[in-house]
C-alpha cells in the first residue's frame, strides 16, 4: 500500500477557522484512505523544525515561511507538493495583485510597497474616500490585517501598527461597491461552488465569466485546490479581490473532500506512469 504525506496548517494561520481548516484536512485524509492509500500526517510546526518528509507526494495546507521553504526544497528534489509552495508565496497580496493585474484578471486598483512608501501615497490617487489597507504577505491572522479606512490619518495609523508587528509590506486597494461572493474550485474537475456572503442578497451575473476569471487567476498563481472572494456590482460586474490557497471549504466540506482526494490520487499515479515512459 502506497503512503503519502499530509501537512496540517499551523493554527496561527487559521484565524477564526481553526476548526474548519482542521476538519477539511482530516476529511481529506479519510477520503484518501478510502481510495487505498495510507497517509502520514505531520504538523506544520514539525516541518519548521528538523522533520524531513520522505514520502514522494505531499499535500499541504502550510503557510509559514519556514515550512514553505522546506516544501520548496522537497519539490526541487522531485517530490510532488499540492498546492506547490510557490503558489502560497504567489498568494501573498504584494505578489498576487501584480500577477493578476498583468494577466488581465479583473482586480481592484492596488498599490503595493513598503510601509514608508505607502504612508506617503495619497487617497486622491484612488479617486475614492474609502481604501482598504492590507498586509502584503500572508492572509490575515489579526483583525487589523485587512482594514477599511476613511482618511489619511487612519491609513497612517494602520501602517504604523503593521510596523510595530514586524510586517514589512502592505497594499492599498480601492474599495469596490457590491456584494461579496465566495467561491471554491478544484483544478481539472467540474467542482465549482459559490455563494453570496450575505445570504439574503442575490445579484444576477454571468456565471461563465466568474468561472473564467477564477480559473485564469488560479492558473496564473499555480493553484490546484483553491477558493477566493469576488465583488459582484449591482450591474453584475465581477471583480476578483482575493485568492486563497486551500481554504476551509466549510459549506461543502463533505463533497469537496472526495474531489480533493481523487485529484491527489490521480496526481500520484499520473506521476508514476510518466516516470515509466
Amino acid at each position: 500500500m502506497k503512503t503519502i504525506a499530509g501537512v496540517k496548517r499551523n493554527r496561527d494561520y487559521s484565524p477564526n477557522h481553526i476548526e474548519n481548516d482542521s476538519l477539511i484536512f482530516m476529511k481529506t485524509v479519510e477520503e484518501i484512505k478510502q481510495l487505498g492509500l495510507e497517509v502520514n500526517v505531520y504538523d506544520e510546526e514539525e516541518l519548521e523544525k528538523d522533520l524531513k518528509i520522505e514520502e514522494n507526494l505531499i499535500f499541504s495546507m502550510a503557510r509559514g515561511a519556514l515550512a514553505l521553504r522546506k516544501l520548496l526544497k522537497a519539490e526541487l528534489e522531485g517530490k510532488i507538493v499540492i498546492n506547490s509552495p510557490l503558489t502560497a508565496l504567489k498568494c501573498h497580496r504584494i505578489n498576487m495583485s501584480k500577477l493578476l493585474k498583468e494577466a488581465g484578471v479583473p482586480f481592484p486598483f492596488t498599490v503595493s510597497g513598503t510601509l514608508d512608501g505607502l504612508t506617503d501615497y495619497k487617497f486622491d490617487n484612488f479617486n475614492s474616500t474609502i481604501v482598504w489597507v492590507k498586509r502584503g504577505d500572508i492572509h490575515a491572522i489579526h483583525r487589523e490585517d485587512v482594514t477599511l479606512v476613511f482618511s489619511e490619518e487612519e491609513k497612517r495609523n494602520i501602517l504604523k501598527e503593521f510596523g510595530h508587528r514586524g510586517i514589512a509590506s502592505a497594499v492599498l486597494q480601492k474599495h469596490i461597491e457590491g456584494e461579496v461572493l465566495k467561491f471554491y474550485a478544484i483544478k481539472d474537475t467540474d467542482f465549482f461552488y459559490y455563494y453570496f456572503y450575505n445570504r439574503d442578497k442575490s445579484i444576477h451575473f454571468d456565471e461563465d465569466k466568474l468561472k473564467l476569471y477564477t480559473s485564469k487567476a488560479a492558473e496564473v498563481l499555480g493553484l490546484e485546490i483553491y477558493g477566493g472572494d469576488a465583488i459582484i456590482s449591482e450591474r453584475g460586474e465581477i471583480t476578483i479581490i482575493d485568492m486563497n490557497d486551500w481554504p476551509s471549504f466549510a459549506p461543502v466540506r463533505d463533497k469537496v473532500s472526495k474531489y480533493i482526494a481523487k485529484y491527489i490520487y490521480r496526481k500520484l499515479f499520473g506521476a508514476e506512469e510518466r516516470a515509466l515512459i
